[in-house]
């Protein structure tokens, strides 16, 4: 260890044993909730801070453990304002783990259910310290052989701590322990230490579980040789004359002190309260009433006058003052009664200054930045709102694309329905026009051949409709009257202007139509297109169907030998 300093970690972690756990001996912890913690909170002022030590606290099971017990007992808003644990060990490894608050299943395995599910939070296969009950517990390294013992403890626990010291160092410690805790303080040990060596410290409550409490009126010489000296008075100081040292501590405090009587005259202040209040030395003896203290920062007389009648601490929070540089300051006042050797008996009045600016000003940069950050949540919030209406947006935008989509598709399935249509209706027509061309084909020879027999006719061919119109008119008829079929297509046969005595077959035309007559035949004296005179032989039969329905008439013309006439 001497050619190797970093060899005494390894041999210190490998001595001390870092074993703690939730609960352990669940009797003791009961006991400890049920008559303990309601004593303390009973014997102390409704805002007075609760103060707890956790000495030896390892990996910091057993200082949650009794966290739990008083946000349980008081809610866990009182908790935060009123609670202050405090657990110290010599092992950082084990402080840096208990800091962490994170655990594992089996190092949990003694919370109960409802324990767990209230103060942990689940991350993962451990569980983590909730934050609130985090808050009032304080971490730190602390020997408990050379360093100062913290004060003002109402229950001290040290679980099988003192088993690592001799008897000599045990006895030490114990006068610290008697020392930090309060008149009315309570010490929690574990199963291996023993309190018979020093009885007259403390008074058992239950031995079976090492409940005791604090026997107090103990002399201040004997308290400052167990506390830092051996039994030898050669090596005591001169601490004979105990006034001067309460007079020294009292003098360099850092906290601004004034001391009255009861007849409320500044009796005493110390360095601190001369040097931030201007109180001169030649101020002591006055009445405080004389003095800008006694109103300025806080009106003191009539809070004075309170802690006469009542024997009764007054705290003020947060009193504003404004120094002579202009600057503000705060403080928490404190008025305490002196009291003669805890009797009722009032001796004077203490009034401490606690200069809580910092505090003051870091408290009002936290609201700050609270402040900042609930706007900063606020305009993100804001923003998650926007996107999330954007997002609300595009999805109803996708869905109606989607919708639009569906509609094309649907549209483009008729358009490809409606195509296959055309494209059959095409075909379809495609094959109707063939056949019309076939048709048409075969009405042309049909045509061709019907006029080569027209023409091949040595007689005039008239067709004419039930209504008299002309159908047919072939080239004999031409020949004979001199008009073309385009000059009498369609023309009403009785309104021709020809050389053929048209009138005369009105009648007989009528009652081919009307099947009156089914021939008809005569002859009539002419004019053909020359002019010349001719006797013009007509027959006129009806035009029938395959049905016998008759469908017009036709005229047959034929130029016969005019006979001579006889003189």
């Amino acid at each position: 260890m001497e050619v190797h300093p970093d060899e005494f970690v390894e041999l210190f972690n490998t001595i001390l044993i870092n074993v703690t756990t939730f609960f352990r001996e669940p009797q003791a912890w009961e006991y400890i909730a049920a008559e303990i913690i309601p004593t303390i909170l009973s014997s102390n002022n409704p805002n007075k801070q609760i103060r707890i030590w956790s000495a030896g606290c390892a990996s910091g099971e057993e200082t949650y453990t009794i966290a739990i017990l008083l946000a349980e007992t008081l809610g866990m808003e009182e908790y935060s304002q009123r609670v202050k644990v405090f657990a110290t060990d010599v092992d950082k490894d084990a402080l840096d783990y208990a800091r962490h608050g994170n655990y594992n299943h089996k190092q949990i395995s003694n919370v109960p259910p409802e324990i767990l599910e209230k103060y942990f939070e689940q991350t993962n296969n451990h569980f983590c310290v909730q934050k609130e009950l985090r808050r009032g517990v304080i971490f730190g390294r602390h020997d408990l052989v050379q360093d100062a013992p913290i004060s003002k403890i109402d229950l001290l626990i040290c679980r099988n701590t003192l088993m690592y010291f001799n008897s000599e160092t045990q006895s030490k410690i114990l006068d610290r322990f008697h020392f930090a805790l309060n008149s009315s303080g309570f010490l929690f040990l574990g199963k291996a230490e023993m309190l018979f060596s020093r009885s007259h410290l403390f008074s058992p409550i239950d031995l079976r579980l090492r409940i005791f409490s604090k026997i107090p009126n103990r002399n201040f010489r004997q308290m400052l040789i167990g506390m830092g000296y051996s039994g030898n008075q050669q090596t005591i100081p001169k601490i004979v004359d105990h006034n001067h040292i309460y007079e020294s501590v009292f003098e360099v405090d850092p906290v601004v002190q004034i001391i009255i009587d009861l007849k409320s005259t500044l009796i005493l202040a110390n360095a601190k309260a001369r040097s931030i209040f201007n109180i001169n030395p030649k101020d002591i003896g006055r009445p405080l009433q004389d003095l800008e203290i006694s109103y300025r920062p806080v009106e003191l007389r009539s809070q004075i006058d309170q802690v006469h009648s009542n024997r009764r601490t007054i705290s003020l929070k947060d009193i504003e003052w404004l120094n002579s540089e202009g600057q503000s300051k705060f403080f928490d006042v404190q008025i305490i009664p002196l009291l003669y050797e805890n009797t009722d008996e009032l001796i004077g009045i203490k009034i401490i200054f606690d200069d809580v600016t910092r505090f003051k000003h870091l408290q009002q940069e936290l609201v700050h930045a609270n402040q900042e950050l609930e706007t900063a949540y606020e305009e993100l919030q804001s923003t998650n709102e926007e996107l999330e209406t954007t997002n609300e947006e595009l999805q109803s935008t996708v869905e109606e694309l989607e919708t639009t989509n569906e509609e094309l598709q649907s549209t483009n399935e008729e358009l490809e329905t409606m195509n296959e249509e055309l494209q059959s209706t095409n075909e379809e027509l495609q094959t109707m026009n063939e056949e019309m061309r076939e048709n048409s084909d075969e009405l042309n020879r049909v045509n061709c051949f019907l006029e080569s027999i027209l023409t091949s006719i040595r007689f005039g061919v008239i067709v004419l409709s039930p209504e008299m119109h002309i159908l047919i008119w072939n080239r004999k008829a031409e020949d004979f009257w001199g008009l073309r079929f385009e000059e009498v297509f369609s023309q009403h046969f009785m309104s021709l202007d020809i050389g053929l005595p048209i009138e005369k077959l009105r009648q007989p035309l009528r009652a081919i139509l009307n099947a009156e007559s089914v021939y008809h035949e005569s002859k009539l004296n002419a004019r053909n297109r020359r002019g010349k005179s001719i006797e013009c032989h007509i027959i006129l039969t009806p035009l029938v169907n395959s049905t016998s329905d008759i469908q017009g008439a036709i005229l047959l013309m034929e130029e016969s030998e005019k006979k001579p006439e006889i003189v």
